[in-house]
């Protein structure tokens, strides 16, 4: 074997470490954010007497609050990853995650658990960084597929968190969040022996809080038309996605007649597909299509699967959608290579923080826009009856996504 074969090996082992922990760090940053899921609402009701449209009052500004951290900080956290590089980031994230569910488990009033929420939000923000890892480690061509593989342990860390989270709250209602500082402390433990650091000195960038924040990154979003464009498009992509977990459970009660069981089961089916989508097609197809290519495909799927959960007047025509809203997972990830190769290498981490602040703004603003919209839909001050309202509202946003994305990369041939 040749000194440069073998160098090419060695690199590309390296690579698949590296890209494996950062897959570990994701699953168990998802499943302990997806345990405390089955529990967080009652806990909340134990503090208002049972009061239940008051503890979903509250539970909505939980959310509202995690999302506003999410948007204030991530751009913070990009902007340290680049000057301090990925690993004391990531690292300082899961401990700090790991004391923030501490302090939720032993929280002894609604303050103290909406203070610990909003830890979370900060803490969990580093996300953006892992994302950046990848870009430091994998070739521009690889990164749709590598960003794809990240995927599924988001969705096998939706699935196994929340089942985890139920099984476990059925016990007492603070133990999941005893499970989730487990997990957050052992990752923090296996990446301080484990994880080697991405980003080299040479090529790390110094932290200017002006650029560190969520108007501050506009400032690198402007100064390419192909980067704003596209997280414009991802933008209203994001914002549709927020109407799965806003409406879904209260549209397949109201519509279907769906029990816990039945809406539990679609939403793990709806997790396998998403993970075969991004573990297995991704790298084909965005091999065989380009990356443009891949994310208008990955939209227009998106947009169909939409309109066909909002139409479906059965439980069966609305499974059909599942398998065709999988597809739209490869937009995601051909997004995220597209914008990785706008940036030069010591932005990489500003690039993750500006996305997820854009993440962060559609988690803010997409809970209020389709559960208002169910509601109106189905009022008595309704014009016409529409459950479906919300997903139909999601299909035209991916629609608009899709136009501007289209518009976007026009002079691009793949």
């Amino acid at each position: 074997m040749s000194e440069g074969t073998s160098e090419a090996a060695s690199a590309t082992a390296a690579r698949g470490a590296a890209v494996a922990f950062i897959f570990v760090t994701i699953l168990l940053d998802m499943i302990a954010l997806g345990v405390i899921i089955p529990v967080l609402p009652k806990l909340i009701e134990s503090f208002v007497d049972n009061d239940t449209a008051r503890a979903a009052r509250i539970f909505g500004l939980f959310g509202t609050g995690w999302a506003l951290m999410q948007f204030l900080f991530s751009p913070v956290l990009g902007g340290l990853s680049d000057r301090f590089g990925r690993r004391p980031v990531v690292l300082l994230s899961n401990f700090g995650l790991s004391a923030d569910y501490v302090l939720m488990a032993l929280a002894p009033s609604l303050s103290w658990l909406f203070v610990g929420r909003l830890i979370s939000g900060i803490t969990s923000a580093s996300i953006s960084t892992a994302f950046a890892y990848i870009a430091d480690v994998t070739p521009p061509e690889q990164r749709a597929a590598y960003f794809g593989k990240i995927g599924v342990a988001f969705g096998a860390g939706f699935i196994l968190g929340p089942a985890l989270g139920g099984l476990l709250g059925d016990i007492s209602p603070r133990l999941p969040f005893w499970l989730a500082a487990g997990l957050s402390l052992a990752n923090g433990l296996y990446g301080l022996l484990i994880l080697p650091e991405s980003l080299p000195p040479a090529r790390r960038a110094p932290f200017h809080w002006k650029s560190a924040n969520p108007i501050g990154v506009l400032q690198l979003l402007r100064s390419n038309r192909v980067l704003a464009g596209l997280q414009v498009s991802n933008f209203f992509a994001q914002l549709a996605h927020v109407a799965l977990p806003s409406t879904f459970v209260l549209y397949a009660s109201y519509r279907y007649g769906w029990d816990v069981w039945a809406v539990g089961l679609t939403l793990a089916i709806v997790g396998v597909c998403s993970m075969a989508v991004q573990g297995m097609a991704i790298g084909p197809m965005v091999q065989w299509l380009g990356e443009r290519r891949a994310l208008l495909f990955g939209l227009v799927f998106g947009a169909a699967g939409f309109f066909i959960y909002g139409a479906a007047p059965t439980g069966l025509l609305f499974c059909i959608g599942i398998p065709i809203m999988a597809l739209w997972g490869v937009a995601g990830a051909a997004t995220q290579a597209l914008m990785t190769q706008e940036v030069a290498a010591d932005q990489q981490g500003q690039l993750q923080g500006a996305t997820s602040s854009v993440q962060g703004l559609s988690e803010m603003l997409g809970p209020f826009l389709f559960t208002l919209t169910f509601a109106f839909f189905i009022g008595d001050h309704a014009p016409f009856k529409l459950p479906g309202a919300p997903f139909l509202l999601a299909g035209a946003l991916i629609a608009l996504a899709l136009v501007i994305a289209a518009k976007t990369l026009s002079g691009k041939a793949r």
